[in-house]
């Protein structure tokens, strides 16, 4: 346990813990406000950091949001407190996606490893390529059940499913190109773009990777090229590992789920020693995301593809510091005169 006070201090650790979340194009489209009367952390959706074109329903936005939300699970466990997680509390207010409530003392034995709340610090997605090495049947499975705690579907395919998978998401990557107000809103989050002037936001040219030189593997180009021989390749794994993360049904409380399944499957692979990149694309295609689906799978609406494997790490992008991300619509507050209330053991409550 690191702390037992709830102060400004502490308060800002949860917070860079929940922002260190992974987001489509970086956008980190949440803000956080915090009640000091019931201890809760209320998440809320940033809309103007929305995706119209590539993510016109926000089901990306509620992954994201999701997994911030576990993030900040782990990070509340990590200092010895409970924390209880509300999904869509209040139909009046859409934009309140999840709320994290501390109650008290959390009880000796968890379900979640150890090690997550340092993963947390270390995971980010590497778009560089890995190693031959494979993860074992083990690790996979550890991965996979990791999901299952929260209730979503996590499934390794063999290869010939693999391939298929893997067609389909090219197929959305050359549409992506293809679609010019597609193509602008990806440049526009490209740190150094016009449109994108916050440099907390966005993906930093630095960290876009190569293009798979064989064309296997097909990794989103957020430059949008015209041309792809203006982008540098390498050869990436000829065997890719990869995973598909889906759910029965398809509601905005799935979603959440989804991110949160995302963010633990993601520290796991983290504190196992392996590298993770997600391949998005063809969620973006209703068509293309109802073919993903394998005629034997149990399950209905594919969620996300994951791509695991060793090998270098990769830069990080970057996240908003703590305390811009608390207030935004929500009308901005001091933390410091509201925690000198609260700033106690929260042993009791």
């Amino acid at each position: 346990m690191r702390s037992a006070v709830l102060d400004a201090s502490t308060l800002e650790t949860l917070m860079s813990a929940a922002t260190a979340a992974p987001s489509m194009y970086n956008t980190q489209p949440w803000r956080f406000r915090f009640d000091p009367d019931t201890l809760t952390v209320e998440l809320r959706a940033a809309v103007e950091r929305g995706l119209p074109y590539a993510d016109p329903q926000g089901r990306a936005l509620h992954l994201a949001a999701g997994a911030a939300a576990f993030n900040l699970r782990v990070a509340v466990a990590s200092l010895g407190w409970k924390p209880v997680t509300r999904l869509l509390v209040s139909p009046e207010h859409p934009d309140l996606l999840v709320t994290v409530r501390i109650v008290g003392r959390a009880r000796s034995g968890s379900h979640h490893r150890t090690d997550l709340y340092d993963a947390i610090y270390r995971r980010h997605s590497s778009r560089l390529p890995f190693s031959d090495r494979r993860p074992t049947l083990a690790v996979l499975h550890e991965i996979a059940a990791a999901a299952h705690v929260e209730g979503v579907f996590l499934t390794f395919p063999g290869p010939r499913e693999t391939s298929r998978l893997l067609r389909v998401t090219t197929e959305a990557e050359r549409r992506n190109h293809a679609d010019a107000e597609r193509s602008n809103e990806s440049r526009r989050w490209v740190r150094g773009k016009a449109g994108c002037e916050d440099d907390d936001l966005g993906i930093p040219e630095a960290t876009l990777g190569p293009q798979d030189s064989f064309e296997r593997i097909p990794l989103r180009d957020f430059t949008a090229r015209r041309h792809v021989d203006e982008l540098p390749s390498q050869a990436f794994e000829p065997s890719p590992t990869i995973s598909v993360l889906a759910t029965g049904h398809d509601r905005r409380t799935d979603w959440l789920r989804t991110g949160q399944a995302l963010q633990h499957a993601l520290l796991v692979a983290t504190a196992l020693g392996l590298r993770s990149s997600l391949l998005h694309q063809a969620m973006e295609w209703p068509d293309l995301r109802r073919i993903l689906r394998s005629s034997q799978a149990p399950f209905d609406h594919v969620q996300m593809l994951l791509r695991f494997g060793y090998g270098p790490e990769g830069p990080m992008t970057p996240r908003q510091r703590a305390e811009l991300a608390l207030g935004g619509d929500v009308a901005p507050f001091d933390l410091s005169p509201q925690l000198r209330r609260v700033a106690h053991v929260v042993e009791g409550r």
